[in-house]
């Protein structure tokens, strides 16, 4: 293990857990992370070791297939994926996301169905709620669902779908009028789909297409889409959970899951950042000694580190938080917050350690570079962050009388 980001009160298994992925990813991962991404090709073969680890069954409970573990832990291997390649992280999120949100939600029916695949990694899971016109806006989705018998018809356009294409099952968040008057808040009539799909690009089954991959600055290698649903039936039984109207809900659990896991991506990018620019500096000389025994450069090592540990406690803060079983949307918001950011700013500074050699594509940290941005409006910007974050320490904090 590294130095930096130690998590106390582990078990012996959490640590078998991630010594053996922190071994994978240093020798199946960061060899080949950068050659991979700069041909954008979804690794086949690193998410191939990954079903062979039993990874897409991390979260899912052992009657199901799964290894039943926690939110820490999987947070903490994504952590140690996202320092190899954060892209592979991204490939694991929305499957965990999904099966979450079936294990939180969905009926038994639905449970055994789909679970047991899942932690196998047959079926893979997708999440769908944002659109082109969308933002951050929740409330303002379009795309509908409309009763038709024992049928939903779907019509509308999904955007920023992470393995639209690879994936088999998608959780869609559509509007459902059906059982809820004209008036009602719009959070309080929107369904998720379960939909099922063959994988691949076109029309992946009747009436729903997959266009191709957009084109992306960085995150590449894992497939990111849009979504077009035209006339598509899908069974009454694939509304999660089997009723109408608590989509949004159902959704905000998974993203709050979603935002541990891109403040655990935040933290080991920004490790492998630091690992980066502490080794770098130790090896370029100027002034006739390595630029780590300039003062400058140790005080940005200073720093680096000091922001890599206060986002790896914060992020183990929110996993922890969402294990008890309470309510953690202020700490995961903070961890999501924090963590995106200060990787933002870990990588800024192992680029400039990096001089002009960092501007080469034949060094890691240009890969790195392009990568942090995305962590900054994935799973919700800044911005939304410290709205959540404000409002629920206005409801912490509220005077009385």
């Amino acid at each position: 293990m590294s130095r930096l980001a130690q998590t106390a009160g582990l078990t012996d298994i959490q640590r078998e857990i991630l010594s053996t992925v922190r071994d994978f990813v240093d020798k199946e991962i960061i060899p080949v992370a950068t050659e991979l991404e700069h041909r954008d090709e979804y690794p086949q073969k690193i998410v191939d070791g990954l079903k062979e680890l039993g990874l897409f069954g991390l979260m899912i409970p052992e009657e199901y297939g799964g290894l039943g573990e926690s939110l820490l832990t999987y947070a903490l291997c994504v952590e140690e994926i996202a320092r190899g390649w954060m892209s592979v992280s991204g490939i694991i999120n929305t499957h965990f996301i999904v099966a979450y949100m079936l294990k939180q939600h969905g009926t038994q029916e639905q449970k055994d169905t789909f679970l047991p695949r899942m932690a196998a990694g047959e079926v893979r899971g997708a999440f769908s709620m944002s659109e082109p016109a969308l933002g951050s806006d929740v409330s303002a989705i379009t795309s509908k669902g409309v009763k038709d018998g024992d049928e939903y018809i779907l019509n509308g356009q999904k955007m920023w779908l992470t393995n639209g294409g690879t994936s088999t099952l998608v959780a869609v968040l559509c509007r459902s009028d059906e059982g809820h008057p004209e008036g009602t808040a719009p959070h309080k009539s929107m369904t998720t789909f379960l939909v099922e799909k063959e994988p691949g690009f076109g029309e992946v089954r009747p009436g729903l297409t997959i266009p191709g991959k957009i084109d992306k600055m960085g995150y590449k290698g894992v497939d990111t889409t849009e979504l077009i649903m035209d006339g598509l039936r899908i069974p009454a039984n694939r509304v999660l959970g089997g009723t109408t109207g608590r989509g949004f809900y159902q959704m905000m659990d998974g993203v709050e899951v979603g935002r541990v896991n891109v403040a655990a991506r935040g933290c080991g990018v920004a490790q492998r950042a630091f690992e980066l620019g502490v080794s770098y500096a130790q090896q370029r000389h100027t002034f006739g000694k390595a630029i780590a025994q300039h003062q400058a450069i140790q005080f940005k090592l200073a720093e680096m580190a000091t922001k890599v540990e206060a986002a790896h406690a914060m992020m183990v803060n929110a996993a922890r938080k969402k294990d008890s079983g309470e309510r953690n949307d202020l700490e995961a918001g903070m961890a999501k917050y924090l963590a995106s950011e200060y990787c933002k700013e870990v990588v800024e500074d192992a680029f400039r350690i990096h001089g002009g050699y960092g501007f080469s594509k034949e060094y890691e940290i240009e890969r790195l570079y392009r990568e942090a941005p995305m962590l900054l409006i994935g799973e919700g910007t800044a911005e939304i962050q410290k709205m959540i974050i404000g409002r629920r320490l206005l409801e912490e904090y509220r005077l009385q009388g």
